[in-house]
């Protein structure tokens, strides 16, 4: 089953989406994939963030949120936006986007 829909993200947080382009994360050379939990050690660094494609005039928008923040008990800060970068040309990194 889909990791997004077994953590709830979706429904809750996304609609259902099909994947059109690979988008690869990685903190510290650690490759992530969707479903794995971090701890906030493990995250202290920014990621990096490779966005697939083959059309630099495409632009994508890149949104990291906390659905269930403090914590999935009490998440009386639902979907807390921890950073956003707008503008990010396909076939390249987020570092070529607007934070």
């Amino acid at each position: 089953m889909d990791p997004f829909v077994l953590a709830q993200i979706i429904p809750d947080v996304l609609d259902p989406f099909t994947t059109t382009i690979p988008l690869r994360i990685t903190y510290n050379s650690r490759l992530i994939v969707a479903g794995v939990e971090l701890k906030p050690s493990a995250v202290l660094s920014k990621p990096r963030i490779d966005i697939g494609g083959n059309d630099m005039r495409v632009f994508y928008t890149l949104v990291l949120v906390d659905p269930d923040a403090p914590s999935p008990s009490h998440p009386s800060l639902r979907e807390y936006l921890h950073w956003m970068v707008t503008d990010i040309p396909e076939t390249t990194s987020t570092s070529f986007g607007m934070v």
